[in-house]
């Protein structure tokens, strides 16, 4: 049998580039070659390009070389990467079938489902690498499939304990919803992007979902849904939060930021053992100016040691002005410090680490659970709503923020929660208890050997024996034409 090659698409944002490389390094080491595909605008502010044997990086334009800015045309943005991804997703399709090394096939992660109406053409089965917990693709599951006006009733509610109950998940307030169904008129290309996603898996005749989760973490998300067989084979973390000396993992880690320096892990190693507070919200949320006094006040008064990623506001298409400058710094500056970016691997397996202030993006949720480091839910959209309530009350490895009626969550409140989770009290007993609990199931998952190696040598033996989700069959054999005109 010829050497399987698999064709991963991923967008060109830190949080979509870093789980699909570390999914390839699980491929080649079962003996996988694999091409990555992605735009020239991360290619570009990579600190380092991906390589490895068995990998091949192929970047493409979409047409915002520079990046994708808050000012432009999202509609138009999404409909160039669209149209170009296709483009140069078949001009690869075709070069490696007369080069005899075909791809076999193609797995996209989230809003490039555009894929499959390439592998479609070309008859290559295509896979959904969802980069989201499975609890957040159930949501949205059921939203498009009988549960939309209870959830928009739900999100239209003033009684916010009020809860809903979808089928295998737990119960849920307005809060604890993905924004892109509880606020879809602001965020109006992400429903319709999901919806587009799950009009294509219905379509398939055996849809199987690789998730970047666990069978521990999410074992009733995972079999919520009769009619797909979602697969965990999470986490997708780098080895180095397993004490590891993996060449394979070092070699495909990148990051689209630069730190201007080393100097944090120094600062770090001068703390007391589980002392530190650790604040960043990502590599895309900008937060407001009053909001970001408000984080600062509560640092000072808090009086604990932290380090704390303000990005520049260039970083997201905006100017840097005067009046942005926080009025605190050199106060702030006395307590912890501030950094434009770091190695949020290094940081987090940092012995200093105390606690986690994050936006529950679900890359930084997974990598604080491995690190075992407890956490400070500050959701801010998309997923982390709901992450942030898996933390606080299913998985119980932090404290969740409460927002006032404006949205700001204030300066007392972020004390009140860096007290819960670092404190010595009952609830940071519970909480550090948690926190070694799914430190382990979660590293007893990741492990090279493990489960999650079994579970992929299983679907690639699957997809060489075609059972790896097509798009019917049936119409691939008897009315080609469907596939060409969509």
């Amino acid at each position: 049998m010829s050497q399987p090659h698999f064709l991963l698409v991923a967008s060109p944002a830190q949080g979509h580039i870093n789980p699909t490389l570390q999914f390839a390094k699980h491929l080649i080491r079962i003996g996988v070659r694999v091409t990555f595909i992605t735009c020239i605008s991360a290619r570009s502010r990579m600190t380092k390009v991906p390589t490895a044997q068995g990998l091949t990086f192929l970047p493409f334009s979409d047409g915002y070389d520079d990046g994708f800015q808050l000012r432009d045309d999202i509609d138009h943005y999404l409909s160039e990467l669209r149209r170009r991804g296709k483009e140069a997703i078949s001009e690869f399709l075709t070069s490696s079938e007369n080069e005899g090394k075909p791809v076999t096939c193609i797995v996209y992660s989230l809003f490039n489902h555009w894929a499959t109406e390439v592998a479609r053409k070309h008859h290559i089965p295509t896979t959904l690498l969802w980069i989201q917990p499975a609890t957040v693709f159930d949501i949205y599951y059921f939203y498009f499939n009988g549960y939309e006006s209870t959830i928009k009733a739900q999100a239209d509610e003033t009684n916010p304990k009020r809860s809903i109950k979808l089928p295998g998940l737990p119960l849920l307030a307005t809060r604890d919803l993905p924004s892109f169904v509880t606020a879809s008129n602001v965020y109006r290309w992400g429903p319709s992007l999901i919806q587009e996603q799950m009009d294509i898996l219905a379509d398939e005749s055996n849809p199987k979902i690789l998730v970047n989760t666990f069978d521990a973490l999410e074992q009733e998300a995972l079999n919520a849904i009769e009619n797909f067989n979602m697969i965990g084979i999470g986490p997708l973390i780098p080895s180095s939060f397993l004490n590891s000396s993996d060449s394979l993992d070092n070699s495909l880690r990148t990051d689209l930021f630069q730190p201007d320096s080393k100097d944090y892990l120094q600062w770090l190693d001068s703390k007391p053992k589980s002392a530190v507070v650790y604040v960043s919200f990502g590599s895309i949320t900008v937060l407001t100016k009053q909001q970001v006094e408000e984080i600062a006040r509560a640092l000072i008064s808090s009086r604990r040691p932290f380090l704390w990623v303000v990005r520049n506001r260039k970083d997201g298409g905006e100017e840097e002005k005067e009046e942005d400058k926080l009025t605190c710094r050199e106060e702030l500056e006395q307590v912890g410090m501030v950094v434009p970016w770091c190695s949020q691997v290094e940081v987090l397996s940092h012995p200093s680490l105390g606690c986690f202030v994050t936006h529950c993006g679900w890359n930084s949720t997974l990598e604080s659970m491995v690190a075992g480091v407890p956490v400070v839910a500050f959701p801010q959209w998309t997923d982390q709503g709901t992450n942030a309530k898996l933390i606080e009350d299913v998985w119980g490895n932090g404290v969740r923020v409460s927002a006032n009626e404006e949205g700001m969550v204030e300066r007392d409140e972020i004390v009140r929660c860096l007290d819960l989770v670092m404190g010595d009290d009952e609830k940071g007993m519970e909480v550090k208890k948690n926190v070694e609990k799914w430190k382990g199931l979660a590293r007893e998952a990741s492990m090279e050997g493990g489960s999650m190696d079994m579970k992929l040598k299983a679907f690639v033996d699957d997809v060489a024996q075609g059972g790896c989700s097509l798009f019917q069959l049936f119409h691939i054999a008897v009315v080609p034409d469907l596939l060409i005109t969509g």
